[in-house]
C-alpha cells in the first residue's frame, strides 16, 4: 500500500534573464544557496533528507558530473546524503519530483528534496549536441528511421497548425502572460518562495568586482500587442507560415528551484507542518514529431486515475514553451483560462529547463494557500515527447 506523501515547503530563487542577474553565477552556487535556503527554512541541517533528486536538461561543464550532488556538496551539506540528476528534458525537476514521491510512497526514503537548475546564460541550450558535432545527433540514424527528427521551434509550430492557432491567439496568450506577471509582482503575490541570491557582478573583462542579491523576477516587461505583432518569427523561411516569435515563446533564462517532501508520520516526527499532499504523478509519452502536446495526455491520464474533473482543480500552472502549448491543451480539455497560469509563465517569468518542474509547483503550491483553493495541476511538455504531470492537494 502506498504511502501518503506531503510537500512540506517548495521555494526557488528569481528567474534572472539572459545576460542578467544570475548570468555569472555558477551552478552549484545558485542550487546550492536555493538547497541551503529550503532547509534553513524549515530548521533541518541536512542529515535528516535520505535522498536529494535534481533536474538538469544540459549536462555540459559545470552542469556535468551531477550537478544536484555537486551542489549539495557545495553547500556545505552533508556529505553522506546521496543525490542523482535527471534528464526529462524540460520536465527533468518534475520528474524528479515523481520519482522522490515515489521513493517516499514505496518506503525507499522518508524525506527527499526534489529540485532543479539551469544557467542558461552560461551554459546554452544544445551546447552538449552542436549541429554536426563530433559525438554525432541524439535524434539520427535509427532513430530518425522510425520518426521525423523535429525541432521544438517546428514542433510548436505545427501544433498552431493542428488547433488553428494563429498569431493573433499566440500573441493573446503572451501578452496575458506578461499582463499577469506585472500584476503578481506588483500584488506581491511571489512573498514566501523566493530564496534570495548573491549573485557575481562581473566587469567588462569579465572580471568578478563584487555581489548583488537577486530575489526579483527579471523576465516581466512592458508588452503591448502590437509589439508582439512587429517581431520576426522564429522559423522566418517556413512555410506557410511560422506562428512563434521571441514575444510568445518561453524566455531563455537562469534560475532553480527545490521542494520537501515527506511521509506523513516522518513529517510530524520531525515537527515539520505539511502543507499539501501529492494526490498523483505521472510521466507519460506522446508523439514525438508534434513533440510537445504532453500536457494534454498527462492531464488526461490524472484526472483518469484520481477520478478528479479539471473544474475541480483550481490551480493550474503548465508551462509556456509556447503559447500553443497551452493554446492547444486549453482547446483540447476545455480548460477555463481564469484558472491558468494565474500569476504568469514561462514567457514572462522564464524557462530556465531543468528548474522549471519545481518552479511551477513552488508556484502552484503557494497560489492555493494565497487562495485558500484545494487542488493544483502542474503539467509540462518535454523534448522528445513526453509530459509530466501533477496533482497535489492543499492541507
Amino acid at each position: 500500500m502506498k504511502r501518503e506523501v506531503v510537500i512540506v515547503d517548495a521555494v526557488r530563487s528569481a528567474v534572472g534573464k539572459r545576460g542578467g542577474g544570475l548570468s555569472h553565477a555558477h551552478a552549484n552556487g545558485l542550487l546550492g544557496g536555493v538547497l541551503s535556503g529550503l532547509l534553513e527554512r524549515n530548521d533541518l541541517a541536512g542529515p535528516e533528507v535520505d535522498h536529494v533528486l535534481g533536474g538538469c536538461v544540459v549536462q555540459l561543464g559545470m552542469q556535468a558530473a551531477n550537478v544536484t550532488r555537486n551542489a549539495w556538496l557545495a553547500a556545505g551539506l552533508p556529505l553522506e546524503v546521496a543525490a542523482a540528476t535527471v534528464n526529462a528534458q524540460c520536465g527533468s525537476s518534475q520528474e524528479a519530483h515523481r520519482l522522490a514521491h515515489a521513493q517516499i510512497a514505496s518506503g525507499l526514503a522518508e524525506v527527499a528534496v526534489a529540485c532543479g537548475v539551469e544557467v542558461m546564460s552560461r551554459v546554452p541550450m544544445g551546447s552538449n549536441m552542436p549541429p554536426g558535432g563530433p559525438h554525432g545527433d541524439p535524434r539520427g540514424h535509427e532513430y530518425a528511421d522510425v520518426y521525423e527528427p523535429t525541432t521544438q521551434l517546428e514542433g510548436a509550430d505545427r501544433i498552431a497548425e493542428k488547433w488553428g492557432l494563429g498569431r493573433p491567439a499566440l500573441d493573446a496568450l503572451a501578452k496575458l502572460s506578461q499582463d499577469r506577471a506585472a500584476r503578481a509582482w506588483e500584488e506581491d503575490r511571489f512573498a514566501g518562495q523566493i530564496v534570495p541570491i548573491p549573485a557575481p557582478v562581473t566587469d567588462d573583462a569579465g572580471e568578478t568586482v563584487g555581489t548583488t542579491t537577486i530575489s526579483r523576477d527579471e523576465g516581466p516587461r512592458p508588452t503591448t500587442l502590437e509589439g508582439l505583432a512587429a517581431l520576426r518569427p522564429n522559423q522566418p523561411d517556413r512555410l506557410p507560415a511560422s506562428y512563434h516569435t521571441a514575444g510568445n515563446s518561453s524566455q531563455i533564462s537562469d534560475g532553480a528551484s527545490a521542494v520537501l517532501l515527506a511521509s506523513r508520520d516522518r513529517a510530524d516526527e520531525l515537527g515539520l507542518r505539511p502543507r499539501a499532499r501529492i494526490v498523483d504523478s505521472v510521466l507519460v509519452g506522446s508523439d514525438p514529431v508534434l513533440m510537445l502536446t504532453g500536457p494534454i495526455p498527462a492531464t488526461a491520464a490524472l484526472l483518469a486515475r484520481t477520478g478528479l474533473s479539471l473544474a475541480e482543480i483550481d490551480v493550474v500552472e503548465i508551462n509556456e514553451a509556447f503559447a500553443a502549448v497551452v493554446g492547444a491543451w486549453a482547446d483540447e480539455l476545455g480548460a477555463d483560462m481564469d484558472k491558468v497560469n494565474v500569476n504568469g509563465g514561462a514567457i514572462a517569468l522564464g524557462h530556465p529547463l531543468g528548474a522549471t518542474g519545481t518552479l511551477l509547483i513552488t508556484k502552484a503550491l503557494h497560489e492555493l494557500e494565497r487562495t485558500g483553493g484545494r487542488f493544483g495541476l502542474i503539467t509540462m511538455c518535454c523534448g522528445g515527447g513526453l509530459g509530466t504531470g501533477t496533482i497535489i492537494e492543499r492541507l
